[in-house]
């Protein structure tokens, strides 16, 4: 093999490696996001999700669509991970290539160069294929290095990914008591207006200020995080945020003088935030549109009255509820669209999907087996 092949060679393999440690720094090591043209965890998640929630919806079964749907971002998670693992393997195996003649017995050809890189990487080596001058020595003293440090990058991460999700679900479990499964803006604000249950409204909204400040933190930095999925039956994050939000929007629009307003004013100041980085991430346009009818809004004024609450629907606050809901809402019903979410009152779709509502076929009854009817 020529000198002049030696080089492209190795120069092809210091390219893979750059492009693969830049990827993996941005995903995995950078705690924010970065501003990128290319992103393999986007490129490969995305159209990944698609065709797995195709696949998963098509059963007519709700269990087995949604045990299908919470095993995309474990998968997905792997996925990545092995492909990281083969374009370093690729990459170090290109650059072996090109100093095949350093080694003892010389590599005879690329699959050998592969070999001798997936088990140094690993590592596994055994001694089959030795370095002995040159490049080659120090060559596979780094590629041993970059194998230790993306195992315990990818351990470290498993631990980001899996505390960040515990901590979002235990939000979202707690809220159950107050707003049920799937969440209801309506009825947490009649639940926090029962009572014995002063301040907690209140106390509920400083909360998910809190825990909305988390899952933008967290979310951004590792978006796959929005692909996990709740345990627990009818629930989704996105759908607790939603009512929380929502909750917030009836307070600031048609209960202004509540003592929760404060609080409501800050949450929907945080929640604005990641609506509008989310919307960053999926890149998708925010439109100002309440997405619910008025009539559903007057019904829930209603019952806030009801409930205790000195609530009003007129004119105004009408218009005052569209613009703060606007702000939000055609992001969070595209987000819960694009999950599967379970539907919610005021978040995603509010009727099961076409397929779910089919009757289940039934096999044709042989003519053999069929009654005849009485004579």
């Amino acid at each position: 093999m020529g000198t002049l092949v030696n080089a492209v060679t190795i120069t092809a393999g210091i390219v893979v490696l750059l492009v693969t440690g830049y990827d993996f720094f941005q995903t995995v090591v950078l705690p924010r996001p970065a501003i990128r043209r290319f992103g393999l965890a986007r490129n490969v998640v995305r159209p990944l999700w698609t065709a797995w929630r195709w696949v998963a919806l098509r059963s007519t079964r709700v269990d087995r669509s949604e045990a299908a749907l919470a095993a995309f971002a474990p998968i997905a998670l792997i996925v990545l991970f092995l492909i990281w693992a083969v374009a370093l393997v690729l990459g170090y195996a290109l650059i072996l290539y090109g100093l095949h003649s350093e080694f003892r017995p010389e590599l005879a050809d690329f699959p050998e160069s592969f070999y001798v890189s997936a088990t140094t990487l690993v590592p596994l080596a055994y001694g089959d294929y030795v370095p002995q001058i040159g490049y080659a020595r120090a060559l596979i003293v780094f590629e041993s290095a970059t194998g230790v440090a993306f195992a315990a990058l990818a351990i470290t991460l498993l631990f980001e990914l899996y505390g960040s999700f515990r901590n979002r679900e235990e939000a979202v479990v707690a809220l159950d008591a107050l707003a049920g499964a799937p969440a209801s803006a309506v009825q947490l604000l009649e639940t926090a207006g029962g009572p014995s249950m002063d301040g907690k409204l209140r106390e509920t909204f400083d909360d998910w200020t809190k825990w909305t400040a988390m899952v933008l933190e967290s979310h951004l930095a590792y978006p796959l995080l929005i692909y996990f999925r709740s345990s627990h039956d009818n629930e989704a994050w996105i759908n607790s945020f939603g009512a929380v939000m929502d909750a917030a929007t009836l307070i600031l629009s048609s209960v202004p003088t509540d003592p929760s307003a404060g609080s409501a004013k800050l949450m929907m100041t945080v929640g604005n935030h990641l609506a509008e980085d989310i919307s960053w991430i999926f890149r998708f346009k925010i439109e100002n549109e309440p997405v619910i009818e008025r009539e559903e809004y007057v019904a829930a004024v209603a019952r806030l009255r009801a409930a205790g609450y000195n609530a009003e629907d007129g004119d105004l606050h009408w218009q005052k509820f569209a613009k703060l809901r606007g702000n939000y809402a055609t992001v969070l019903n595209r987000i819960a669209s694009i999950l599967s979410a379970p539907p919610a009152p005021w978040v995603g779709d509010r009727s099961y999907l076409p397929h779910r509502q089919r009757p289940r076929r039934r096999r044709p009854v042989p003519a053999a087996q069929q009654q005849k009817p009485a004579a």
